[in-house]
């Protein structure tokens, strides 16, 4: 792990922008697909367009900002406890309403970058919606996000200087709970231009953020340790120019 943080350190050094002004990071989530069917654990992963001015042609998990929406979607099932309370901890102002956000941030973005919707069919369609919102697509087809279904499994804020900064916090879910997928989210004129699934050691091969690399190793480490909601939530952020591995 420890030349992990240091390569962290070195790609946040050659990427600083001295002129780039004092961001304060915005709330985002990611999600992390898994498909634990085979013998080698599967991950979901998206290569960013080229035009990007943020990590352009890189490979990641899909995710964005919190939007208005995400504090009001209905949801079937809640937060595990213990990802709640990780979720609440170094935070300014915490609330169960914002770790909700989050985690409903993570799953309209998996939906927007990939046409994935993620949630049950066992209760029918959510009454209302957020009006204007991707969540329309949910309703129609009878998905209400489930909550219960992901893990939380680490939080990292970028470092300063940087045109864009984001606190993320990173989300985990079982393949099964995908409801539906709608064709042609990923494409050459889209965010994501490419979908891949593919093993964590191969996953590892592709052009990744070091972040992500890292996030990587963490999943493994979790899944070989059961996947419990109970296990300890790694976060990362950079401390007098070094990266720090706190657990919350």
């Amino acid at each position: 792990m420890q030349a992990q943080l240091e390569q962290m350190e070195r790609f946040a050094s050659a990427t600083r922008d001295p002129k780039a002004p004092a961001l304060r990071p915005a709330d985002a989530a990611t999600l992390i697909i898994i498909d634990r069917k085979g013998r080698a654990p599967k991950v979901l992963m998206g290569k960013r367009h080229a035009g990007h001015k943020f990590m352009p042609g890189k490979f990641v998990f899909p995710g964005g900002r919190i939007e208005a929406g995400d504090r009001s979607m209905a949801v079937a099932g809640a937060l595990h406890p213990r990802a709640e309370h990780a979720l609440m901890a170094r935070v300014t102002r915490p609330s169960a309403q914002r770790s909700r956000a989050l985690a409903l941030a993570a799953i309209r973005e998996t939906f927007e970058e990939t046409g994935l919707l993620l949630g049950t069919k066992d209760y029918g369609s959510p009454d209302r919606v957020p009006e204007g919102t991707p969540w329309a697509t949910f309703k129609e087809r009878g998905i209400f996000p489930d909550l219960e279904a992901l893990h939380f499994i680490g939080r990292a804020i970028t470092p300063p200087k940087r045109v864009k900064r984001f606190d993320t916090r990173f989300f985990a879910v079982d393949r099964t709970a995908i409801a539906e997928e709608i064709e042609g989210a990923v494409g050459p004129d889209s965010e994501l231009v490419e979908l891949t699934w593919v093993t964590i050691e191969k996953a590892r091969a592709l052009d990744l953020p070091p972040i992500t690399a890292v996030l990587l190793s963490e999943l493994e480490s979790r899944i070989a340790a059961g996947f419990g909601h109970e296990l300890p939530v790694p976060f990362f952020y950079q401390k007098r120019g070094r990266f720090v591995r706190e657990l919350l």
